[in-house]
This record gives C-alpha cells, structure tokens and sequence, in this order.
C-alpha cells in the first residue's frame, strides 16, 4: 500500500478481504471474552408436551401442576451419537413444574433447551444398551419424594435450574 492511501482505507479493504477482526458470531464460536452459547445438542428425535394437572406440589400449596411429557421412540444414531448406525431405546417421561409465574418460565426455557436438543442424549447404559436418558439439564420425575427422588418439595429447584439453563445459553 503506497503512502499516499490513508490508514481509513486500508482499515476498510481488512474487512472486505475477511482479514478484519472476527464477526460477532465467529466470536461467540470462539468462546471469546468466556462467552459460549451452545446452539444445538445431541438430542435424538421426539415430543415435548404439558398439560395442567389440578392438584399441587409439596411446597406448592397454592399452585396447580404442570406435567410435561417427553416421548422418544427407539430410533437409529447419527453421527452425533455414540455408534452412528446402531439402535437406541427410546424414552417416555414425566417431569413436574408448579404452574406459577417461576414455574411457567422455567417451563418455557425447557422448551427452548428442548428445541435446542439439550435436554436429552443418547448414552450407552450399565449394561450396554444404547439408550435415550437426560442430559446435564435435572427434571423433576417425581411429584412427591423430596430431593432424594428428584421430587418436590425442593424450594431451589427452579432458581437452580435456570442457573444451569442460562450457564447453557438458554435464556
């Protein structure tokens, strides 16, 4: 570049020729500024619906249900599965929320994560067996039972999971 080009110039032809600084999506892909949104999981192919159920959950006295159902058939892997071309077992679940404001948000970044393939894997089980399970994302499976079953009554259960949503990129 001759002298008598101005640096504005020069700064302009870095972006045209792709030698500028990185887009704001290469970036994010980058893990740049320890920013990382996962756009998609390993979540096989299946259903996510809810419907309100009209009792209520320990430590929600006050609230109606929400029961939301996943259902996996059995299917066959691709490549962003364990063994690409062998079976798995599918999957049906129950998960519970209490249908309040906090429990409706966190219902709704459920469908996201859902959406986004992170709520489910395929993983090999104890006994060899390619299966459909949750990922590193915890459902409430039990209405009752306390923690120890993944039930209610657990009062942080939706703060937690929302943290663990948003340190996914759901929000």
């Amino acid at each position: 570049m001759g002298s008598n080009q101005s640096s504005e110039k020069l700064y302009c032809n870095r972006y045209l020729d792709g030698n500028g600084p990185p887009s704001l999506v290469q970036q994010a892909n980058a893990e740049v500024n320890g920013i990382y949104k996962v756009l998609s999981g390993t979540q096989p192919p299946g259903q996510m619906t809810w419907v309100i159920l009209h009792r209520d959950l320990p430590g929600y006295p006050l609230d109606n249900t929400l029961q939301i159902n996943y259902i996996f058939p059995d299917g066959i892997q691709t490549d962003k599965h364990p063994h690409p071309g062998q079976p798995y077992a599918g999957l049906r679940l129950c998960a519970y929320l209490p249908d309040s404001r906090d429990g409706r948000r966190v219902l709704k970044l459920l469908d996201k994560a859902f959406n986004t393939e992170l709520l489910f894997s395929v993983v090999t089980n104890n006994v060899g067996q390619d299966v459909v399970t949750t990922a590193s994302i915890p459902l409430k499976t039990q209405a009752e039972g306390g923690i120890k079953v993944d039930g209610y009554p657990d009062p942080d259960y939706l703060k937690n999971v929302r943290k663990i949503l948003k340190d996914k990129g759901i929000e």
